[in-house]
């Protein structure tokens, strides 16, 4: 037997189709405007890309960065990587990278070459600061003011950041950068959530707690160390005894994962580092 729906019936439905067709175009539309209009200090990008920036330089900025005898650049460089499902109405965790010094690498090289792939896939927004081109000396003031300038202007650019979390890494020479790094974005209002350091043969994190003074809260903030096995530029040793200093310091959260490799920033030891730092604490 062949049941024919009624007229009444069919126009119902047709109706609830083009309610629901409206109600999808209408969604579609919004997200591709949201898609459409993300801007990163002026500059237009899409979720799930990499995008460069000119920044200005605060007066703050620009005295940190004269220090050691550098020439004061007119503009920072920021470089910024976000997720394919970023929206900027959401809190996302950010994460700050800082360098080495050795072959004039810069801040964004790292980010690209070492962390960008599994922090995106973590569900984290990558941020580096830079000036034009390398500093004459390379100090921990000039990487603070080129980092400052890109947080700035990630605040500028989305209302509401300024509440993110933000962790910081550092491979190497940038393990000790991030020492004064993090605890400078802290005594400037930023949530520092976390400090990564793989390859570092000092500890700086009590040295940069020392000198800038970021409050007794900062002890609270989550440490990371990261060691090769076979590392002979910062040996297992050594990095143990970085994190035995951080810890006679007063820092009360540390912990270290060692894997089979040398010299080098461990995709695994990272992803471990940045679920550790997203935990409430």
């Amino acid at each position: 037997m062949i049941l024919l729906a009624s007229p009444h019936f069919c126009g119902t439905r047709a109706r609830l189709l083009s309610v629901a067709g409206l109600i999808l175009l209408l969604h579609a539309g919004s997200v591709a405007a949201t898609a459409g209009s993300l801007t990163f200090a002026g500059v237009a990008f899409s979720p799930g890309s990499t995008v460069k920036a000119n920044v200005p330089l605060s007066a703050q900025e620009k005295s940190l960065a004269g220090q050691g005898g550098n020439s004061v650049p007119p503009n920072g460089v920021a470089m910024l990587a976000t997720p394919s499902n970023f929206d900027p109405r959401k809190s996302w965790p950010v994460l700050v990278v800082c360098s080495t010094s050795d072959f004039k690498r810069q801040n964004r090289d790292d980010l690209v070459d070492f962390y960008r792939r599994v922090g995106l896939a973590e569900g984290w927004v990558l941020l580096a600061g830079d000036g034009p081109q390398p500093a004459r000396n390379d100090t921990a003031a000039w990487r603070g003011a080129m980092t400052l300038a890109a947080i700035n202007a990630l605040h500028r650019s989305f209302p509401g950041s300024n509440n993110w979390p933000i962790a910081c890494a550092g491979f190497s020479g940038g393990g000790k950068g991030v020492g004064l790094v993090a605890p400078l974005l802290a005594k400037n209002g930023s949530r520092v959530v976390g400090i990564y350091i793989t390859g570092a043969n000092e500890d700086r994190v009590s040295e940069g707690y020392a000198r800038v003074a970021p409050g007794r809260e900062f002890l609270m903030t989550p440490v990371y160390i990261s060691g090769g096995r076979d590392d002979r530029i910062a040996t297992l040793e050594q990095q143990y005894n970085v994190a035995g200093s951080i810890k006679r310091t007063g820092f009360q959260r540390i912990r270290i994962g060692t894997f089979h490799g040398g010299h080098e920033v461990n995709d695994a030891q990272t992803s471990i580092a940045l679920r550790w730092f997203r935990q409430p604490q």
